[in-house]
């Protein structure tokens, strides 16, 4: 028996058959420790059990086959200088060739009268002797009685992630050795009771079928990652991980006094009365979903989810009118200066009716305007602030702030909300918001310490926006359609991309097409907008342009949010294919929010793309090549070119933001579509969030029952998951210690 440290801290370099030069490798697959080559699990599975004959086999199949080596023979090519070393294999039905490319040290392994196992994609041999061909199939040499010397064979075959200099082959020999040595040093952390729940394995008993499927094994469930061994991991991960958020809300709550709102109803309905329209019932619900937290003595942390359009700003309306009703302020914080002027201006007059004080505070203002606002706000004069990152500055102070709002809540990190909060000396409330749409699986992750509330409901008679694709060849088409709103009296916008690397031309490109829009749209007004504009000069094109002094607004990304302009109707995105799926549908959501109908037109340069229906196969795993995720390198051009025709195909046919954010979780994964910093701290190595949907729910479940008995995880069944939950989490999430 060896003798080690925990496994979770012996380094990977002392296994056997590893050393400094491999450890460095597998470093790059996330392969720094023991443990961790326990749970690099493999991507795929190939089915080796059927062994066809040679004279069966045709272009195109995967097969494999068992034979003798006739001959091998190596050359080098005259042209390029490749070494390529070619095998003929004889079983009792025929003769196939096989090459194999720049691996001359094959010369000796393939020894003549040897028997092999190999397996590979058959192709027509124009050349050789035999009439198919196997090029770098994948080979096992067998020994007399046809047992495998030099790994499986004959069975399913595990498929490893690689990288340059490891192959799959040497990772399974890698973790077989591992398996010999430390297999017996596999500690389970979940309670018997838990794992019998839901008809799950013991961690020793999941990892050898994973690592080393038997035939019982169905290929099709190990390669969509769904068998009983799967899910046991999964599982364990999506547990530490909803304990951890369950704990960190437990403390959030409880770290200080929060506040009990309490008010009569007049307020309420002084502001129905006000209001020019009649709240949807998905508004009416989560209204009362945030009212019953407000009037609990514990803080409130709520996360509001709602598509563009939905009304969200009504619903934050509420809550701060309740808070202002009991006696305290609230602040209302968003990303830009162009979002929060229009939530002032659109709640300032609602305010006044109320007799609810209100004030803007943004950067850029006159310092005789910020001193006054300043003063109001710490006398408590003021019950409202509106701003941006501006109030989160130290000279910014609260008589009695009771709730903050943070809008676009995507735009802001952790920190900044806390040095909101921070400015009461009790927890104020907290509500963020968010108009990209998440989905649930990431909502119970990334917001797992948040309670959510959803509006999945538009107020009556807002139409769906018509959506349609073009090629480039087509502009002139696009164009005539554009022209046609304006000369109705409509508003425009056209959005080009803007993305870092090439900042330079794609500005270039913006200000050029204004100036052909210019020329070709005369006699209609054409602005420009971009982030290279001073903040008064944005200002000024965006206030023209909601007062309709501008027809035509040719803009880069930044009216991605921020613009509500009821009169514009249409939406001309260029280069769709390089914009996302959630950015797609923001820009989207700038047109059709009046009386009229939206029109958004892509332009892209990806050729023809199918119309979406139920039959296509766009929900597809997503591509994966020889790299791991923890790996540098960009997809293929072709990976991403048929990924940009599937993310267009979806957006022309879907409307709604939730499912669209479903059908980018499944495409992109989850560390793209909540991006790499927000990410960062929650890698899965086994769960996969757009698969283990149900999985997650039983998981957060669980996690809620177990702390609700055991808070402390002091119970003996609870010790192991204790230490294990404080070593993956414990830091990350800043629980401190337990019990």
């Amino acid at each position: 028996m060896v003798s080690l440290s925990p496994l979770w801290s012996t380094p990977i370099q002392y296994a056997k058959g590893v050393g400094p030069r491999r450890a460095r490798l597998l470093a790059k697959l996330g392969i720094v420790t023991i443990e961790d080559a326990f749970w690099f699990v493999p991507w795929r599975y190939d089915d080796r059990l059927e062994v066809l004959p040679i004279q069966n086999l045709l272009p195109g199949m995967k097969v494999t086959i068992r034979g003798t080596i006739e001959y091998c023979r190596m050359r080098t090519t005259s042209r390029r200088r490749l070494v390529v070393v070619t095998i003929a294999v004889r079983d009792e039905t025929g003769v196939i060739d096989c090459i194999f490319f720049n691996q001359p040290y094959l010369e000796q392994t393939f020894a003549e009268g040897v028997t092999v196992l190999l397996t590979g994609t058959v192709s027509h041999n124009p050349k050789g002797l035999s009439q198919n061909l196997l090029k770098g199939p994948e080979y096992e040499i067998l020994d007399k009685a046809g047992s495998p010397l030099d790994g499986p064979g004959g069975r399913i075959v595990a498929v490893y992630h690689e990288t340059h200099g490891l192959s799959s082959k040497q990772l399974r020999r890698i973790i077989q050795s591992i398996f010999e040595h430390y297999a017996q040093h596999l500690q389970e952390i979940l309670p018997g009771r838990m794992r019998e729940r839901f008809g799950l394995p013991t961690l020793s008993e999941a990892l050898p079928i994973l690592h080393s499927p038997n035939p019982s094994q169905s290929v099709v469930l190990l390669n969509q990652h769904v068998t009983p061994e799967h899910q046991r991991l999964a599982f364990e991960e999506l547990l530490l991980l909803q304990m951890a958020l369950a704990m960190k809300r437990h403390r959030q709550v409880t770290a200080a006094p929060g506040i009990a709102f309490s008010q009569p109803d007049t307020m309420e309905k002084r502001l129905k009365a006000i209001l020019p329209f009649s709240l949807t019932s998905a508004q009416e619900r989560v209204i009362r979903e945030i009212f019953h937290d407000m009037g609990q003595p514990t803080c409130m942390n709520r996360l509001l989810q709602g598509d563009v359009g939905c009304g969200k700003t009504i619903v934050a309306l509420h809550a701060m009118v309740l808070a202002c009703g009991a006696g305290y302020q609230s602040a209302l914080m968003a990303p830009t200066e162009v979002l929060s002027e229009q939530h002032y201006l659109s709640l300032k007059p609602i305010y006044d009716a109320l007799n609810i004080s209100c004030v803007l505070l943004k950067g850029g203002q006159a310092a005789g305007e910020r001193a006054a606002t300043l003063v109001a706000l710490q006398s408590g004069d003021t019950q409202v602030v509106v701003g941006t990152h501006a109030l989160l500055q130290p000279d910014v102070h609260f008589a009695k702030l009771g709730l903050v709002i943070v809008d676009e809540q995507h735009k802001f990190g952790v920190l900044q909300r806390a040095i909101l909060r921070d400015k009461a000396p009790w927890q104020p409330d907290v509500l963020v918001m968010t108009a990209t749409p998440i989905p649930r699986t990431l909502a119970m992750t990334w917001y797992g310490d948040l309670d959510v509330s959803v509006i999945d409901e538009f107020p009556p008679g807002k139409k769906p926006i018509q959506t349609k694709l073009y090629e480039e060849k087509n502009r002139s088409r696009v164009h005539q359609l554009l022209r046609k709103e304006l000369e109705a009296g409509r508003q425009a916008y056209v959005v080009y991309p803007l993305v870092e690397p090439s900042e330079k031309v794609d500005l270039q490109a913006a200000i050029e097409a204004a100036e052909q829009f210019r020329e070709q749209f005369a006699p209609f007004r054409v602005g420009l907008l971009h982030g290279r504009l001073s903040s008064r000069d944005k200002q000024l094109v965006m206030a023209q342009f909601q007062q309709q002094q501008i027809d035509l607004l040719v803009a880069t990304t930044v009216v991605e949010v921020g613009l509500d302009v009821h009169n514009a109707t249409v939406m001309l995105i260029e280069h769709a294919e390089r914009f996302g799926l959630a950015q797609l549908h923001q820009l989207r959501g700038r047109v059709g929010r009046g009386l009229h109908q939206g029109h958004c037109f892509l332009i892209h340069s990806l050729g023809r793309i199918p119309v979406f229906n139920e039959q296509m196969t766009l929900r597809v795993e997503r591509p994966k090549d020889a790299r791991h995720p923890n790996e540098r390198g960009a997809p293929s051009a072709m990976t991403s070119r048929s990924t940009a025709k599937r993310r267009l195909a979806v957006f022309a046919q879907l409307n709604d933001g939730f499912a669209l954010a479903e059908e980018d979780l499944h495409i992109r994964g989850p560390g793209q579509v909540l991006g790499v910093q927000q990410w960062g701290e929650i890698a899965f190595r086994v769960a996969d969030l757009a698969r283990d949907v149900d999985l997650l729910s039983k998981a957060r479940q669980v996690a809620r029952e177990v702390l609700q008995d055991d808070p402390t995880l002091s119970f003996p069944e609870h010790l192991a998951l204790k230490d294990t939950l404080m070593r993956k989490w414990g830091e990350k999430l800043n629980l401190g210690s337990i019990g």
